[in-house]
């Protein structure tokens, strides 16, 4: 995240800031597992009845 001369949006900048805070107070590990679990349930388990995901063949 340390990128010399990087040119960042508002939005862009802002994230990295919420990452780099979550870096260095020791948070990343826990935020990451939980983005995680809810990109499956929006991306994955949304779409399939009851949220229950197909056993593979």
């Amino acid at each position: 995240m340390d990128i010399t001369g990087a040119r960042w949006g508002l939005d862009g900048a802002e994230a990295v800031l919420k990452l780099r805070a979550l870096r260095s107070n020791g948070d990343f590990p826990s935020y990451w597992a939980y983005h995680l679990a809810q990109e499956r349930r929006r991306v994955h388990e949304s779409r399939y009845a009851n949220g229950v995901l197909p056993a593979a063949a």
